[in-house]
């Protein structure tokens, strides 16, 4: 299927999955769209990703794309902003958080909105796509800045954007510097397999190297599909790796992890993070203690090996920057929440929620 049709026809608003899916909802997926006008969160997702979901409300595909008023639930500790980009932007695409890599936010637009979404408050803004002049700024400034050695492509998702204007960005990049990283973070390979195309894998491999970065949170996302997608990517020399998101009700099981690591490792994608919750606002019924996550992951390092086990990490509140959560990294657990340390020894606090 022609995957800019297949976007333009995704599923947008409430009555749409009731009258061509007869989608049956809850009551409190009911009141996330009757209150939908009072917020600015985006809801889309393909017909595709659609067709993954079974008939169970409590579905770990249809948790990921249908929203609940849980959303509208904020907690006191919750941020805006909560891996804290905003002190290290240098324009309003461009961040540079850590020496060697810096983000650039190239689109707002996603093929789908997943509900556990951090950047949700970008996301859908109406921020629109990178220009020209936005390129030009950003291959200057990596190659006035030589500490620089990746550079992070997000948004949104960077793989909706037209090939041609992939390739403008892509393009001046390595012109401004030859040596450089290229990594695309991306859920299209799971939401919109149809997008991996000989047109842009083409087009991907000649800037080797360049590294997908995937979010496959639970195995039944993995299809025949996806599975081909990956794979085409995979064959063309762009290695693929999988960064999960650990979420309440959803993959929070060590046997649910564990095929999901095992399946992933199958098909040549690489377990690379499964992220512990970051603190972005509407999204505490998604996010798994701490401290059950510690358990967890102690459990998985029993049956997995070193190819097949992911970094469990977290991104410090307020702009501490990802660690690991093992070792010197994790204190104890305070009246403040998890004490926990970045590689300075600064002290940071993570709510047990």
């Amino acid at each position: 299927m022609d995957w800019k049709k297949e976007l333009a026809e995704a599923y947008r608003t409430p009555d749409e999955l009731v009258s061509q899916k007869n989608v049956k909802f809850t009551v409190s997926e009911k009141l996330f769209f009757k209150e939908t006008e009072q917020n600015n969160l985006s809801f889309s997702v393909p017909g595709y990703y659609l067709s993954l979901v079974e008939n169970n409300t409590n579905d770990p595909v249809r948790r990921q794309c249908i929203p609940s008023s849980e959303e509208f639930s904020v907690k006191p500790w919750e941020l805006d902003d909560p891996l804290g980009e905003e002190k290290y932007k240098i324009s309003e695409r461009l961040v540079h958080r850590y020496r060697d890599r810096v983000l650039l936010l190239v689109t707002d637009t996603c093929a789908m909105y997943c509900r556990h979404c951090f950047r949700r408050n970008f996301t859908g803004g109406r921020r629109g796509i990178i220009s020209a002049q936005e390129i030009k700024t950003t291959a200057e400034y990596v190659s006035e800045h030589r500490e620089v050695v990746e550079v992070i492509l997000s948004g949104g998702d960077p793989l909706t954007l037209e090939t041609s204007v992939l390739d403008r960005i892509l393009s001046a990049l390595k012109e401004a510097r030859e040596d450089i990283v290229i990594r695309i973070g991306t859920r299209i390979p799971v939401v919109l397999p149809s997008r991996i195309d000989a047109e842009l894998t083409d087009t991907l491999r000649r800037y080797s190297p360049l590294f997908v970065m995937t979010q496959f949170n639970h195995k039944n996302e993995i299809t025949g599909r996806s599975s081909a997608a990956c794979s085409m990517l995979i064959d063309a020399g762009i290695p693929v790796f999988n960064q999960a998101v650990l979420l309440k009700g959803i993959n929070d099981t060590a046997a649910d992890l564990e095929e999901l690591f095992h399946t992933l490792i199958r098909l040549r994608i690489k377990p690379y993070y499964l992220f512990q919750g970051d603190l972005a606002p509407g999204t505490s019924h998604f996010r798994v203690s701490l401290k059950k996550g510690l358990a967890l992951m102690k459990e998985l390092k029993e049956s997995l090996s070193g190819l097949s086990l992911p970094v469990y990490a977290v991104d410090l509140p307020g702009g501490g920057g990802k660690i690991p959560l093992n070792g010197d990294y994790v204190g104890p657990l305070t009246e403040k929440g998890w004490e926990l340390k970045d590689a300075g020894g600064n002290i940071f606090y993570y709510p047990e929620e």
